[in-house]
């Protein structure tokens, strides 16, 4: 090949290489931008009284003084609201049948969209249910419930050929020529006296236990049974994937069982990961009877087969290229076979096997289809180190983080309500895999550095 072509080839594999690597960046950035941003909404947004409020009786967190005097604020500017509303309904009792039924069904659906707006009314009973006792206490979504009060969707189905067109219809139209006509004006005007937002850095996010389903609160749970999971799978994974990987290159020599090994490892690598939750459930629940249902110990053993092939392959090509020079030497020196695995090898070989450990760690945080079956609940406490035995709480079911993610963005009653929860759960765990990576990374320049100097 001529010297001119070769050059043109050259730079034309560079091209197609830097622009691959500019496509797959500007995906990334395209993904994870809305993700970081409204992810961060969940540590710093704007927080009403009601947050506020929340924060001193459940968590006994804040200014006592400062706070009552919020809420008493916050009050008067809603007690106008009230008023016009307990005198409607005084005038609606001595009025005659037609016009109660003509109000009552309106009036019942404006109480109750200024129930989710600024929580019960001060005559009404204590609310059972956390998130039916206080109003909006993210300044976001209450101006969404604002909007639920000034008016009410309706379906326009007069064109056959298309599904019905949301229409919103003022529910002053409802009130016209009443005492409760100007009420929504006001609400409009002094909704941010009746809510007070207000800045708000919550980095306690990640440490709060949730409220009420997630309604309130935070993932600390989750957030610890990720880092147990994870943590668990790759002490479980990492001894037995080296040691076979030893075994395969030093011991084992070329055959055809070893490449049948090698076949299998590389097969058990491709299998979609639910298939190894469905064997976790059927092998270490059904049929070891390790725990009686899920538990941290199988999710950990589960997670630890399904990164195990990875492992194995990486480790193994880690030890194929060390220098047969370093065992050469060491073998004349009179070293043993096993001594100048560990003494020689295993640490030239270190650098190449923390590079999978790393891939493996990022997989198996952010793995969902496993722990499904094995480990992971929708609701439940965090795990607890300190109060009960280690080995009693590895037998205990925990939440997690890839799971929540997806039963709070799909199963949960009011999905919509805590949009800020599932964005704020999918950023903590991006940020996770990033620290783990980052700390398997920094782990692995410094042996690496050791090593060369």
């Amino acid at each position: 090949m001529k010297l001119h072509m070769r050059k043109i080839l050259d730079k034309s594999f560079s091209g197609l290489g830097f622009l691959s690597i500019s496509l797959m960046a500007a995906s990334l950035l395209v993904i994870l931008t809305p993700i970081f941003v409204k992810g961060f909404g969940a540590f710093v947004f704007q927080g009403t009284v009601e947050f506020r409020r929340l924060q001193l009786e459940k968590f006994e967190r804040g200014n006592r003084a400062d706070i009552e005097r919020e809420v008493a604020a916050a009050l008067r500017a809603r007690q106008p609201v009230y008023d016009m509303i307990a005198v409607f309904e005084e005038r609606l009792q001595s009025q005659g049948f037609l016009e109660r039924n003509q109000h009552s069904e309106p009036l019942g659906e404006l109480k109750d969209a200024l129930r989710e707006l600024l929580g019960p009314f001060p005559d009404e009973p204590v609310p059972i249910m956390p998130r039916d006792q206080y109003g909006q206490t993210r300044w976001d979504r209450a101006q969404e419930k604002i909007a639920h009060v000034l008016y009410r969707v309706e379906y326009d189905h007069s064109d056959p050929a298309r599904m019905g067109t949301e229409v919103l219809i003022p529910r002053e139209e409802d009130f016209r020529d009443t005492s409760l006509e100007p009420l929504f004006r006001y609400v409009e005007e002094n909704a941010e006296k009746m809510l007070l937002p207000r800045l708000t850095v919550y980095p306690r996010f990640l440490t709060d236990k949730p409220i009420d389903s997630h309604f309130f609160g935070g993932i600390w749970p989750e957030v610890l049974g990720t880092l147990c999971l994870t943590l668990g799978a790759m002490l479980c994974a990492l001894p037995m994937g080296v040691i076979s990987a030893i075994y395969l290159v030093e011991y084992a020599g070329e055959s055809q069982l070893t490449s049948f090994l090698r076949t299998c490892v590389s097969t058990l690598a491709g299998v979609p990961s639910i298939v190894f939750g469905l064997f976790g459930l059927a092998f270490f629940i059904n049929t070891l009877h390790i725990t009686h249902g899920k538990s941290l110990l199988v999710g950990c053993l589960t997670l630890a087969l399904l990164i195990l092939p990875t492992i194995i392959r990486v480790s193994e090509e880690a030890i194929q290229s060390v220098s047969p020079a370093y065992k050469e030497a060491a073998l004349s020196l009179g070293a043993s076979r096993w001594r100048t695995v560990v003494t020689v090898i295993l640490p030239a070989s270190l650098p190449g096997i923390l590079t999978g450990s790393v891939i493996s760690m990022g997989r198996a945080a952010g793995e969902t289809a496993p722990i499904i079956f094995t480990a992971a609940v929708s609701v439940g406490k965090a795990l607890d180190f300190a109060k009960l035995q280690f080995w009693q709480t590895c037998l205990e079911a925990t939440p997690a983080l890839p799971w929540n993610i997806y039963n709070l963005a799909t199963e949960h009653e009011a999905v919509d309500e805590i949009r800020h929860v599932q964005f704020g759960m999918v950023f903590t765990l991006i940020v996770l895999v990033l620290v783990l990576n980052a700390a398997a990374i920094l782990m692995r320049a410094r042996i690496a550095k050791k090593l060369k100097g």
